[in-house]
């Protein structure tokens, strides 16, 4: 998270005046949407990662396929407020509604391959969202 580091704050010093002391305050310039396309990235990611895993045992019998909900994890943790949202995280969970087949396994392959290639598209679009906002950003602050 990209923060800086410059605020005047001013203390009552109840002594009838007011004195402005120089100090060191991060100020974040990231807001709640940056964040949530950040941990929606990081979801997307650790789920690419459980697809990946589940194609790689696609022929190891009883192998049980694993999948990360991200979507729904981010959707209790905006919910729930920005502390939460920063907490978040993202872990494959065993997937009890897949079929299973005759080895025991519950992975299929045209399944899994269609997933993969949904979510690299989400995960794709997550990513120039958030770019396309650090550049409004950058643009903003006069570094570009």
């Amino acid at each position: 998270m990209t923060r800086l580091f410059s605020r005047t704050r001013t203390d009552d010093s109840g002594q009838g005046g007011r004195t402005a002391h120089r100090s060191v305050l991060p100020v974040e310039i990231y807001d709640t949407t940056q964040l949530s396309l950040e941990k929606a990235i990081e979801g997307a990611a650790a789920r690419q990662e459980a697809i990946a895993q589940n194609l790689a045992n696609v022929d190891t019998p009883g192998y049980q396929r694993v999948d990360v909900d991200f979507h729904q994890t981010l959707s209790n943790a905006m919910a729930s407020g920005t502390q939460d949202l920063r907490s978040a995280t993202f872990s494959p969970q065993r997937d009890a509604s897949a079929t299973v087949r005759a080895d025991g396994s519950t992975v299929d392959p045209d399944v899994e391959s269609a997933a993969q290639a949904r979510n690299g598209l989400e995960y794709e679009a997550l990513v120039q969202i958030s770019k396309a906002r650090t550049d409004i950003l950058e643009s903003a602050m006069g570094v570009k």
